[in-house]
Parts: C-alpha cells; sequence; structure tokens
C-alpha cells in the first residue's frame, strides 16, 4: 500500500507541474516575448507602407491636418498674383506744370519722360522724385519729316561732330537731374543710324543710364543696338494717343495695350499730357482690376 501511494503522490506532482507549464506559457503568449507571434487579423501593410522605415512611420501620419489647414486657407481673400504687368510712360513734359501735376494724380507708377531744356524740366524731375516717380529723358532725335517745324534744343542729329554730340548729350542729362533713362523724341531719322546709334549707346552705357525705344520708325536700330552695349532696355508696343484730341480712339488703345500684355505678358504704352489722354487715364484707373493687371514703373519692364 505504501509503494502505490508513493506513486499517485508523483503522478499528482507531474499534473501539476504540467498544468502550471501550459498556465506559464499562455501567460508568455498573451503578454510576454511570445507576443509578438500572436498570429493577427489586421490587414498587411500596403507597398507603400512597406517602404517606409519603421521609425519614421508615425511621423508621417500627421500631414493630412496640415494639408486640411491649407484648404481652408485658400478663400482666406488674399490677393491674387498679378497676371500681367503693364507700364504707361507720359512724354513731352516740361514746358508747364499742370500737366504735370495731373499726371501725378493719375497713378503712382506712370512714368515721366521730360523734356530737356524746357523752362520746367527741372522742376518737374524735383516734383516726380519727390513723389518716387521714375523719371527719363524725353531725348530729342533728328526727324526725317521736320514739318516745318522748329528743332527742338539738345536735339541729336547725325551732322553733328563726335564733340557736339557728346556736348549736347551731356546738357540733356543734366537738365534733368535724376533721371534712370533715355527715350527719343522723334528720332525716324537717328534711330536708323546705327553709328550714330553705337555712339549714343556707349555714353549712356558710361551713365548708366537705361534706354526705352519709342519706335517711332520701323526701321529703328536704337533697342537692338542698346543691347549689344548691355544696356537695360525695352520697347514701345502702344502709342495710346496720335489721335490726340479723340477719347474713342485712346480708349481703344488702352483695350489694345491689355490685349498685347495678356497676350506677352507685358506691355509698354507711351501717352502724351492732351486732355482727353488725362482724361480717358483717369476713367481707365478706376475701373482698373488690380488682381490682373499691374501697373509698374518702365524699368521693370526692361532687360
Amino acid at each position: 500500500m505504501a509503494k502505490g501511494k508513493g506513486k499517485g503522490n508523483n503522478f499528482d506532482r507531474w499534473l501539476v507541474a504540467g498544468i502550471v507549464l501550459v498556465l506559464v506559457l499562455i501567460g508568455l503568449f498573451l503578454w510576454g516575448p511570445l507576443h509578438k507571434y500572436r498570429p493577427t487579423e489586421e490587414k498587411k501593410p500596403t507597398e507603400q507602407a512597406k517602404k517606409i522605415p519603421p521609425e519614421h512611420r508615425k511621423q508621417t501620419l500627421p500631414e493630412r491636418p496640415e494639408r486640411k489647414e491649407t484648404r481652408k486657407q485658400e478663400p482666406s481673400g488674399q490677393p491674387a498674383e498679378k497676371s500681367v504687368r503693364i507700364a504707361i510712360v507720359i512724354d513731352d513734359l516740361g514746358p508747364d506744370m499742370k500737366p504735370a501735376q495731373e499726371i501725378l494724380s493719375l497713378h503712382d507708377n506712370i512714368t515721366f519722360a521730360i523734356m530737356p531744356g524746357q523752362p520746367k524740366s527741372r522742376m518737374i524731375a524735383s516734383l516726380a522724385r519727390q513723389n518716387n516717380r521714375e523719371v527719363l529723358i524725353h531725348l530729342p532725335m533728328e526727324p526725317k519729316n521736320k514739318n516745318g517745324k522748329p528743332i527742338p534744343r539738345g536735339t541729336l542729329r547725325s551732322d553733328m561732330t563726335p564733340m557736339e554730340f557728346m556736348t549736347t548729350l551731356t546738357e540733356d542729362v543734366e537738365s534733368v537731374p535724376g533721371a534712370i533713362g533715355v527715350n527719343n523724341h522723334e528720332g525716324s531719322a537717328l534711330t536708323e543710324n546705327k553709328e550714330a546709334m553705337k555712339f549714343l549707346m556707349a555714353e549712356l552705357k558710361v551713365r548708366e543710364l537705361l534706354f526705352l525705344d519709342s519706335r517711332t520708325n520701323p526701321k529703328t536700330v536704337a533697342y537692338s543696338t542698346a543691347k549689344e552695349f548691355g544696356i537695360k532696355a525695352a520697347k514701345r508696343d502702344v502709342f495710346l494717343d496720335n489721335e490726340g484730341d479723340n477719347p474713342a480712339y485712346i480708349h481703344g488703345q488702352l483695350e489694345e495695350l491689355v490685349r498685347i500684355a495678356q497676350k506677352h505678358g507685358s506691355a509698354i504704352a507711351i501717352g502724351h499730357p492732351h486732355p482727353a489722354t488725362i482724361s480717358e487715364l483717369r476713367k481707365w484707373f478706376a475701373t482698373l482690376d488690380e488682381a490682373t493687371i499691374e501697373i509698374v514703373p518702365v524699368s521693370k519692364l526692361m532687360q
């Protein structure tokens, strides 16, 4: 009997040890190191997720809320980027102050082109600079057809000696202090004269002046010569007021100016201080959509 009892005790001990071992394994499987080997019903990671290093996966998740915030800011009323740029230059300023004062009241970025050697040239240049307007020297150049008109003081001519040419140019520049550049007044003869343009551009280069070709002659070589000398330059696209007393014509030219700017991204117009021009510009500026058209000083369109 004693021998049989010993065997029973041994069996009980093994049974208890087996139960304990099973419980330990179950615990390890559920909560211990064996937990990572537990089968899961979660979806397999996508191919994109597999490519993301484990240490960066948590950092990529918050990106969606950031994008949502950006979308909320889109209709915040911020002004749209300007789609086209237009420069407007008013020529022939200098004889008297009144037109200059009227031009000053139209728009902050209209460029003043002032005739040298006129009674109010210096005063208008000073007034424009005080009001942060760009100033060009509206440089008189030899025309083909004089039409009985007197040649303006300070006109550059092809029959001048180099010294006469340089002296005249110096006087012109000094009579419009603070100018950032030059555009030609008339000049249908001189601007197609390559040698004269080379001489002029060499002088403008030394004086660090920009050049706007008014294009009074389709055969002009002024712009191309300026570029040869490395001068920042541009060409006129539209004359606003060849019919200076015709408001309908001026209005049509403003529409043409916008069409050219929309096609090419920018455009330059030249006008004159005629009452009809000033009136039409005032109306145009009052209705201008500044979200799509930006008026800029002419230097912004020079390259």
